[in-house]
């Protein structure tokens, strides 16, 4: 049984449609009213077809009151980490603590340099990230004394002014599926947000594997770091196979996800509103109610449907 100590926590992953803007705001306060606790949005900068997400996520803070926001995750080529940090840090201040970092190092490099961004190979990709959190852990650290200051072969910041410090410790979770980017994760963030349906069979185990090592070596607590997951799928009234059925057989099939691989926190990737109401009202709690149920009897139940 792996348990990272983190509380369930339950989101939807919608798609910033700029032919739809006022649904995809719909949704977000639908995925509040349904008793979610976060609502992600898809950060592609490049794509005329989608709102700016950083504007979407500001809009959508100020038109909700409880349920916190975060991309799925935010394109950092095209976002300057120290304005980035600065931004964060005022949308957290701004919802009242609502906010958590999504990050990902530009899995469309082509479609960056278009729109100005840099290059970068996929060893220069990850070693960018590494740099740009480092430029943001230090602009959220207003108790340092003497600018931010860091000299990498990416970002280059001298002397930058700290501040401002965002109301809570802000989550940063990384989008990753590769041994670099997972060993990164493991040194320096809060969080593992790959999405299912990119993920081989075993993946999962590797992945915690790899950050729980990397963790380790950096002197950091493997349980630190929370394991999110974007699944998707299809409810049904029949068991058609995994995620495509009713929602106490959705509860079952992620079951498996929460006790065995530590996952703490499952975002539906999808725009229908039918959906996340029962995702929501149905699927979460019971999830919620199986996981305490397990691990009160130490986790003895029977062989799991793999995915």
């Amino acid at each position: 049984m792996a348990d990272y100590g983190h509380a369930l926590m339950f989101g939807a992953f919608l798609t910033p449609q700029n032919q739809r803007p006022h649904e995809v705001v719909t949704l977000a306060r639908l995925s509040e009213q349904a008793g979610l606790d976060l609502v992600t949005f898809q950060d592609h900068p490049y794509l005329p077809a989608f709102l700016d997400t950083w504007t979407l996520l500001t809009w959508v803070a100020a038109r909700t009151e409880r349920v916190r926001l975060a991309g799925n995750v935010l394109n950092l080529p095209l976002r300057p980490p120290a304005v980035l940090a600065r931004a964060a840090a005022s949308l957290d201040l701004l919802s009242g603590g609502r906010f958590e970092l999504g990050l990902g190092a530009g899995g469309f490099q082509d479609a960056v340099a278009a729109m100005g961004g840099p290059h970068r190979a996929p060893g220069e990709a990850v070693e960018a990230l590494s740099e740009a959190i480092d430029v943001i852990r230090a602009v959220w650290d207003p108790s340092e004394r003497g600018g931010v200051r860091v000299d990498g072969a990416h970002y280059q910041v001298k002397g930058a002014k700290r501040g401002p410090e965002p109301a809570h410790d802000i989550a940063i979770w990384l989008g990753a599926l590769k041994p670099r980017m997972l060993r990164l994760i493991g040194a320096k963030a809060d969080g593992w947000l790959p999405s299912l349906p990119y993920l081989e069979e075993g993946a999962l185990e590797r992945g915690n594997r790899i950050i729980d090592e990397a963790a380790a070596e950096a002197g950091r607590a493997p349980g630190e770091i929370r394991r999110l997951l974007n699944v998707g799928g299809r409810f049904t009234t029949g068991d058609e196979g995994f995620l495509q059925g009713p929602p106490r057989q959705w509860a079952d099939q992620l079951l498996p996800l929460a006790l065995d691989h530590g996952v703490s926190a499952f975002i539906l990737m999808s725009d229908e509103p039918e959906a996340i109401q029962v995702w929501g009202a149905e699927v979460a709690p019971a999830l919620r109610e199986a996981v305490e149920r397990e691990r009160r009897s130490g986790g003895h139940r029977p062989p799991a449907v793999t995915a």
